[in-house]
């Protein structure tokens, strides 16, 4: 998004944006991840657009990494040596970062200011480097606004969006929005609000002040200007900051249709009954099970039937479901001898089976699932359990070529979505499985062992 925009102009008026309010109604921005990462095209973008979320993650304990991508020498070219401005600045970014979390990392690339396009590939081999260091961890990176309407801002935050990933959410927080548009203008639809406390706004505002070369004039000569005058300072020492959510993207649920097709064309579908890795797998699932019997039990995504037939033996009443047809057909064949029980075909979540069930097992079909039916799964997972219910998920943690998503992301999701306490987590290279209780407390506690 290209706007021309003069930052030495007044702009729009804070009064005019605190009146209008237009992130009032926005969601609170969600901090439920396992690190942070805050991307800044110059030293001072960091603070200005992200400050408040630095501090909160140092408060409460979440891991944040700031990358300033450029040396942000350019900022006054009228002045003189480049690199005296870029050392300056470098200096600066550390006393802001120091005020706002003394645990922050802090990494400086040291790219050409004004040269984020032409740098583009060697930046997002960077980026990516410093990404890579939160494997299986669930990241949200908060970058310059994609919209921002200054070129460095809007490449970096086309970046951050190209490495958006099932596990890493991308944001973008605006800084020359609040200059050049105007409230009645902006569509808030995507946007997401952190409300900072006295002690994070204060920090935030002392941290603004540490960005001398930009917020005061370095000469009464023309081009001495300010960058952040007064004015246009005023848009950072609200009481909140405000993220704009990623383009939304298609994820929709696998078809059924070629899950019909993949159990009719095999008779051992992903080799349930021929491969150790699935008969071990099972068994490491039916071992986690808390208790010896359950009473009514739920398996979501029974396939062929092969884990319900071993899950009958621990269940007075057992309902298997699966969306596929020939996956019904082929579970009802298998469990026909089994009085305890009953296959039925359910298009998950949207159809639900009722009752209410104290086992509910989810296990390699909750990554099938677009984030809409994944957010329906889990409600409808916590409406349908007793006051002692349990659920098991089990989920393959590499990539699968026809899935939404990751089973680590699933697992991410469900650990808050659920609303339960994880009593039990294994994790290996290929798979996770964790289990949820109603109840804390692990089994040699309830058997009064500890």
């Amino acid at each position: 998004m290209s706007v021309a925009f003069d930052h030495r102009d007044p702009g729009t008026l804070e009064q005019t944006w605190a009146d209008a309010a237009p992130w009032r109604s926005a969601p609170p921005l969600r901090l439920d991840a396992d690190a942070v990462v805050v991307l800044a095209a110059h030293p001072d973008d960091e603070t200005l657009g992200a400050g408040g979320l630095v501090a909160r993650c140092h408060a409460v304990g979440i891991p944040v990494t700031v990358v300033v991508v450029t040396d942000g020498g350019a900022s006054h070219p009228l002045l003189g040596d480049e690199r005296d401005l870029a050392r300056e600045r470098r200096r600066e970014a550390v006393d802001a970062i120091a005020d706002l979390a003394p645990s922050a990392a802090l990494v400086f690339l040291g790219f050409d200011d004004g040269r984020v396009d032409e740098q583009r590939a060697d930046i997002t081999r960077r980026v990516a480097a410093v990404l890579s260091e939160f494997p299986d961890r669930a990241v949200l990176v908060a970058a310059p606004w994609w919209g921002d309407g200054h070129r460095d801002h809007r490449v970096l935050g086309e970046i951050a969006l190209e490495l958006g990933a099932p596990m890493v959410e991308v944001v973008g927080y605006p800084i020359w929005l609040w200059h050049w548009a105007t409230p009645d203008a902006v569509d808030a639809s995507g946007w997401r609000v952190l409300h900072l406390t006295d002690a994070e706004r204060t920090a935030k505002t002392g941290a603004i002040a540490r960005h001398r070369t930009q917020v005061e004039p370095l000469s009464p000569l023309p081009g001495g200007e300010a960058i952040v005058h007064d004015g246009m300072r005023a848009h950072f020492l609200r009481d909140e900051e405000v993220y704009i959510g990623a383009p939304l993207t298609e994820e929709t649920s696998a078809d059924i249709a070629a899950f019909d097709d993949f159990f009719r064309r095999h008779d051992d579908p992903w080799g349930f009954e021929s491969r150790w890795y699935e008969a071990r797998k099972r068994a490491v699932l039916r071992a986690s099970l808390p208790r010896a019997s359950f009473v009514t039990a739920l398996e979501l995504g029974c396939a062929n039937g092969v884990l319900t037939a071993e899950l009958a033996g621990r269940c007075d009443d057992l309902l298997a479901v699966d969306a596929s047809e020939p996956a019904v057909r082929a579970a009802a064949e298998r469990t026909r001898d089994l009085e305890n029980v009953r296959v039925e075909q359910f298009l998950l979540p949207g159809a639900w089976p009722h009752g209410r069930f104290d086992l509910v097992v989810v296990s390699e079909l909750a990554y099938y699932l677009g984030a809409d039916d994944r957010d329906l799964l889990a409600r409808r997972i916590r409406a349908s359990l007793t006051d002692d219910g349990v659920v098991v998920a089990c989920h393959w943690r590499r990539r699968i070529g026809d899935a939404a998503t990751t089973g680590d992301r699933v697992h991410h999701e469900l650990s808050r979505s659920l609303g339960l306490h994880r009593t039990a987590r294994h994790e290996e290279a290929d798979f996770v499985l964790e289990v949820f209780a109603t109840a804390p407390g692990s089994v040699a506690e309830r058997e009064g062992l500890a």
